[in-house]
This record gives structure tokens, C-alpha cells and sequence, in this order.
């Protein structure tokens, strides 16, 4: 396959797992912001905008949130910047997306320019993308072989869904009120999954563990990091059957064993500390997978703090 194709399918998956999972994020903070009345807003909304590689201010609202992280398509960090880009990697690959995925990705991005996101409810907007997301990767995954080119796009969603999963749990552990953790199961979309496991009581450790060590969910950090393991190991059909030579592999199944093996009872321990590791182990993956395999064609450049 060609490097520049390669590189296109792998940013397409980035780029559709960004836009829904920033949505997940803003109304999980706009929720916090609902549960606890004591929350001092402009410092939330920094906190956030920082979290999320915006352009640091020194004064935010949740308006200036909605609109770094939202609607502005000059914003790198932004649904509207990032549901573009996908559509740009797509035109990129077209001889190699199917012509359902490219119309599903070409209506998401006719519904949302030109302003049309800023003039929906916030939680409209937030629910369009999330249902165009799933609608697109539904019909990646129903109407693409599943080659090379729908693992790189599988491989680029993953990632992105660990880094921006990190990001969602940093955001709930810095604001440190008492419905954090529930926001952080609703913004993952695993409330439900979570209640089936562990049953009606919430506490912090057992949400912490389901969001992140959970192997069956596929939203939790280690299926994705799994998941990604495999992909990589699809397309490296030299490798060796004695360690690790690929650095994204060993990059990534470090992460995850250092998530899986530590004690159960210290999954809380320093977890803003690790969570910002997972996202520097995440940049390490991409340039390593780049360097790799995208070699020779137009570097994409990701701005949004990863």
C-alpha cells in the first residue's frame, strides 16, 4: 500500500475518534459544571482548553470552550477543524475508501460547516457528531476490506481513543468533585456497561478500573491498547517470533502492562501523573508509526497537544 494512502486511512481513524471523543469531554464539562454550582467556571474552562492542546489563555468561559473546542474551524483542537481534516484525508484516499464511507464522511462535514454546528443546542451538536462518528466507523468497518487499509484506520482510531481517554480522565481528576467519575462513565459512553458489572454503587477505584483495565469495553484504555497491538502486528508480517523489534509495539505493550500488572488497590495512585505519560506514550506511537510507515509521503501535522 502507499505510504501517503497509508497515512491518509490512519489520520482519517484519528481524526473521526477526536471529534466524537472532544464532544464527550465538553458535555462531560459542562455537566460538572451543572452537578457542582461551587465550581469556579473560568478556572474549569483554562483547566479543560489546557488539557485539550488549546491555545492557553488567560481568561476562559464556557463560551471561549465552545468555541476552541467546538466550532471553530481555524482551531486545531476543534470538532469542526478535526471533522475537516477527516474529510481531507479521505479525498486524500479515495481510490481506497468506499464510496459509503466517503459519502458518510462528506455529509458529516456538509451538516456541521459553515456555522451550522454554532447554530444547533450545544447538546445537539454534541449528539449529531457522536451518532455521524459511529455512523462512518459502522460503515468503514460493513463495507471496507478488512486489509491493510482498514487496520491503519482501525491502528489510528485506537490510538487516538487512548490519548483522548486519558485526557477525559486527567479533566475528571483534576476537578475532584464527587460526580467526576460518574461524567467520566457517561462521557465513555459505559454508565450502562458499568452498572451490569459492577451493580448500582459507584465508587471511585471500581470506575477508574472499569474505564481503564476493562478488556471487554471498548472504550477502556487496555482494549484499545490491545486492540492497537494487533493491528500493529497484522501489518508487521516480518516480525520477529523473538521480542519486539517494531518501537510502536513495544511502546504500546509497556503501556499496557504497566496498566494491567500494578496492584489493583493503587489504581488510584498518581493517576494525573500516569495519565500524562499514556498521552506522551500515544505521541511516541505516532511518530514511531510514522517514521515507519509513512516515510516519503506529506507529513500530517496533528496541533491539538498530540
Amino acid at each position: 500500500m502507499l505510504s501517503r494512502i497509508a497515512e491518509s486511512l490512519f489520520w482519517i481513524g484519528r481524526y473521526l475518534e477526536r471529534a466524537e471523543d472532544t464532544c464527550r469531554i465538553v458535555e462531560m464539562h459542562l455537566q460538572l459544571l451543572v452537578d457542582d454550582p461551587t465550581v469556579d467556571q473560568d478556572d474549569a474552562a483554562i483547566t479543560l482548553l489546557a488539557v485539550m492542546g488549546a491555545p492557553s489563555v488567560e481568561v476562559a468561559s464556557t463560551t471561549e470552550v465552545l468555541r476552541a473546542l467546538c466550532y471553530d474551524p481555524v482551531s486545531p483542537a476543534s470538532v469542526a477543524a478535526t471533522l475537516g481534516g477527516a474529510r481531507e484525508a479521505a479525498r486524500r484516499a479515495r481510490e481506497t475508501v468506499s464510496s459509503e464511507v466517503w459519502e458518510a464522511i462528506n455529509t458529516t462535514w456538509n451538516s456541521v460547516k459553515g456555522g451550522r454546528l454554532q447554530r444547533m443546542r450545544p447538546t445537539a451538536a454534541f449528539r449529531l457528531v457522536r451518532e455521524r462518528c459511529a455512523v462512518i466507523t459502522g460503515t468503514a468497518d460493513q463495507t471496507m476490506s478488512h486489509d491493510e487499509g482498514w487496520l491503519f484506520l482501525t491502528l489510528g482510531r485506537s490510538v487516538e481513543r487512548i490519548d483522548m481517554t486519558a485526557r477525559l480522565i486527567s479533566i475528571a481528576q483534576v476537578a475532584g468533585t464527587q460526580s467526576a467519575w460518574s461524567n467520566v462513565l457517561r462521557g465513555c459512553g459505559a454508565h450502562h456497561a458499568f452498572v451490569r458489572s459492577y451493580g448500582g454503587v459507584t465508587t471511585d477505584r471500581d470506575a477508574a478500573e472499569f474505564v481503564l483495565l476493562d478488556r471487554l469495553f471498548p472504550r477502556s484504555v487496555v482494549h484499545n491498547l490491545r486492540g492497537a497491538e494487533a493491528a500493529l502486528g497484522a501489518l508487521d508480517l516480518a516480525a520477529s517470533t523473538r521480542g519486539y523489534e517494531d518501537e510502536a509495539t513495544r511502546l504500546l505493550g509497556t503501556a499496557r502492562a504497566s496498566l494491567e500488572y500494578r496492584d489493583p488497590e493503587r489504581v488510584l495512585d498518581d493517576l494525573p501523573q500516569r495519565m500524562a505519560e499514556l498521552q506522551r506514550t500515544c505521541n511516541k506511537v505516532s511518530q514511531a508509526i510514522t517514521e515507519r510507515y509513512f516515510s516519503g509521503s506529506t507529513a500530517a501535522s496533528w496541533s491539538g497537544g498530540n
